[in-house]
């Protein structure tokens, strides 16, 4: 039943493609299908459906993808957001250099609550 259902979605997606481009072209838009990926989400397919294209052009494939500062993988693990968000926090260690010269605590709270802990509480709802 699954796979009956897994493949008339597939052989759908290429019509949507389609009209999505053509509903663009309507209304005096274009569709950058250099910045147009597909993203399979799920565990890996033993046979993947075929790829879409879009005007004559295949789109590409990938496994994750940033969409709006966040990092989606095709297994929704949010490992690889966590790490860059991680990181990018860590490179603004400037707490530590405003803590030498003797900075209060309220300068220090300060700071990191405009610096860094919008980073590390970026889409945290998510």
């Amino acid at each position: 039943m699954t796979e009956v259902l897994g493949r008339s979605a597939v052989s759908s997606m290429q019509s949507f493609v389609d009209e999505l481009v053509q509903q663009a072209t309507d209304a005096s838009m274009t569709v950058n299908g250099r910045k147009t990926k597909e993203l399979l989400i799920g565990s890996v397919l033993k046979d993947p459906p075929p790829s879409v294209s879009l005007s004559d052009t295949p789109v590409e494939r990938v496994t994750a993808f940033k969409l709006l500062r966040v990092y989606v993988a095709s297994n929704l693990n949010w490992s690889q957001h966590v790490d860059v968000i991680t990181l990018k926090a860590a490179k603004r260690h400037f707490l530590t250099q405003l803590k030498r010269p003797g900075a209060d605590r309220d300068d220090l709270l300060c700071f990191y609550g405009t610096v860094i802990r919008p980073v590390l509480e970026n889409a945290c709802p998510v």
